[in-house]
C-alpha cells in the first residue's frame, strides 16, 4: 500500500502527520500547497517541522496559486506563519529544495503498488493539476480522503469552508473526474474537539518537544477559545484519524457539486443525499466513535511530547 499526504502545513497538519506516523503507517511522500499561508511560508513551516520532528519522507513543492491563479490564505485567522502559538514557535528555517509536486506524485503513482491512498489537508490544487495532465495516473488513486468542504455553513465565508473556497475549481475538477473521494467536512470535524487542558497536559510529559507542542497546540485551540468557544475542532487530525481508522467512522454516499459563482456562495460544497435527485460521486463522513477517534490523535501527540 502507498500513502501520500498533500498539505498546507499548519499546526493541525503537523498533528495529522504525527497521528499517522504514531499509528505505524509509512508515509511515501508529502506535497506542499498554498493554503494556511503562501507557499513560501508553507515550505518554511515544513522545513522547520522536519527539523523538529525528525521526518525522513521526501517533501515536494506544489502549487502556489489556485487553478485560476489566485491566492487565498487563512492568515487573517492563523497569523503570518499560519501557525499560531501561546509562546514557542517552530525554528526559523529556509525553505528546502524539493522536487516539483506534480512530478513527484506522478512518479509515486507510476511506481507504487496499489492501493494508492492520498490524504489531502489543504486546497486540492495539486491533485487537480495531476488529474488534468495525467488522468491515466489519477485512475490509480484508490482513496482520496479530503479534509474540506461542508454540508452545512462555512467557516471562511458564511457558505464556504476554507480549503474549498481557496480553490473551488480544483474541487470541481476532482469531482468531474470521478476520483474515489471521501470528504471529511466541517460538520464532522466539529464533533472531534480539543480543549486547553489537553494542550497543557503535553507540557507535563517531559520530552524534548513537550513545551513546543503544548504552545502550538494551545495556540491552535485559542483560535476557538479567544472567540468564546470552550473547545476547538481538530480538523486535519480528525481527517487523518478517519483515514487510518475508517472502522471508527460512518461514511455515506452523497452527490457533491461545487458552487463556482456568486459573491455569497462561491466555494460552497453542495451535498445531496437523495439518490433520486443526483448520481452519487463521493462519500461523506457523518458520524464517528468520537472518544476513540480523539484518543487516536491525543495518544499520538502525547507520545511525541514524551519522546
Amino acid at each position: 500500500m502507498g500513502l501520500w499526504i498533500d498539505t498546507d502545513m499548519g499546526f493541525d497538519d503537523i498533528a495529522a502527520i504525527l497521528t499517522i506516523g504514531h499509528a505505524g503507517f509509512s508515509i511515501d511522500g508529502v506535497s506542499l500547497v498554498f493554503g494556511n499561508a503562501p507557499l513560501e511560508q508553507v515550505r518554511r513551516n515544513a522545513a522547520a517541522a522536519r527539523q523538529v520532528f525528525g521526518w525522513r519522507f521526501p517533501m515536494s513543492i506544489g502549487r502556489e496559486t489556485s487553478v485560476l491563479g489566485q491566492i487565498e490564505t487563512a492568515q487573517r485567522i492563523l497569523g503570518h506563519t499560519g501557525i499560531p502559538t501561546l509562546g514557542r514557535s517552530l525554528p526559523a528555517c529556509d525553505p528546502e529544495p524539493g522536487e516539483d509536486a506534480f512530478h513527484a506524485l506522478a512518479h509515486w503513482l507510476e511506481s507504487t503498488a496499489r492501493p494508492c491512498r492520498i490524504l489531502a489537508l489543504g486546497p486540492l490544487t495539486n491533485i487537480a493539476a495531476l488529474v488534468l495532465a495525467r488522468p491515466d495516473l489519477a485512475r490509480r488513486i484508490d482513496d482520496l480522503t479530503w479534509m474540506g468542504g461542508g454540508a452545512g455553513a462555512g467557516n471562511h465565508t458564511a457558505s464556504a469552508e476554507f480549503n474549498a473556497y481557496a480553490d473551488p475549481e480544483a474541487v470541481a475538477i476532482v469531482l468531474a473526474h470521478s476520483l474515489p473521494l471521501r470528504m471529511v467536512d466541517l460538520d464532522f470535524c466539529r464533533k472531534i474537539l480539543c480543549r486547553p487542558e489537553e494542550a497543557e497536559h503535553l507540557r507535563t510529559l517531559g520530552g524534548g518537544n513537550a513545551n513546543l507542542l503544548a504552545d502550538l497546540f494551545g495556540g491552535f485551540i485559542a483560535i476557538a477559545t479567544s472567540r468564546g468557544r470552550p473547545a476547538m475542532a481538530f480538523y486535519d487530525p480528525a481527517a487523518a484519524a478517519a483515514f487510518i481508522r475508517p472502522d471508527l467512522v460512518t461514511f455515506r454516499p452523497v452527490g457533491i457539486a461545487m458552487e463556482l459563482a456568486g459573491m455569497l456562495t462561491r466555494g460552497r460544497t453542495v451535498v445531496e443525499t437523495r439518490s433520486s435527485l443526483t448520481a452519487f460521486n463521493a462519500e461523506l463522513a457523518i458520524e464517528a466513535e468520537q472518544d476513540r477517534l480523539r484518543s487516536v490523535i491525543l495518544d499520538a501527540l502525547s507520545a511525541e511530547a514524551a519522546r
